[in-house]
């Protein structure tokens, strides 16, 4: 029990990137297939690109706040530029997989029946897209957009009390 204690504090940051990318995974996968069975039927990837957007935006939020917290060491509109950046290389990424699946390897409709269709969308899009993208965002975010550890302190409201506010600082 100590020793997975250990591993799990040990690795907080991933587990926490882990659970974000989770509820992400789940947003995406809400907002694409409602879109995909409704007013984008014709048009998966782009229904999986806005899915992937809105995810991304909570991501952004959630990432900042809790998976890399006590991280930062620029600006906040150049940690906001550079990740929206790489969650614009990474949608990419994300939507390779089933924009190959559709377009070049022909896997839709009439070639496929629609459960052969949405298994190789989900396959291609929603389990392999996603690790392509989720690989690179943990790698870019701690390498460019969240890169010095320990640049903010775990809370900012210390200030009151005496505690080192977010400059490291003690309040008078």
């Amino acid at each position: 029990m100590r020793i997975l204690r250990e591993l799990l504090t040990k690795h907080r940051e991933l587990l926490r990137f882990a659970v974000v990318g989770g509820i992400s995974f789940l947003i995406t996968t809400a907002i694409t297939y409602v879109l995909k069975f409704t007013v984008l039927r014709t048009h998966p990837v782009t229904a999986l690109i806005v899915g992937v957007l809105v995810a991304t935006i909570f991501s952004y939020v959630a990432n900042r706040e809790w998976s890399f917290r006590t991280r930062g060491g620029r600006e906040r509109a150049h940690e906001a530029a550079l990740f929206f950046l790489i969650s614009g290389i990474a949608l990419g990424l994300n939507a390779l997989p089933q924009w190959v699946s559709r377009y070049v390897l022909d896997l839709q409709e009439p070639h496929l029946t629609l459960l052969g269709q949405e298994v190789a969308d989900f396959v291609s899009g929603m389990i392999l897209g996603t690790l392509l993208g989720t690989l690179f965002r943990w790698w870019a975010f701690k390498k460019w957009v969240f890169p010095t550890e320990g640049a903010r302190l775990e809370t900012v409201s210390g200030s009151q009390s005496g505690d080192p506010d977010i400059t490291g600082r003690k309040a008078a």
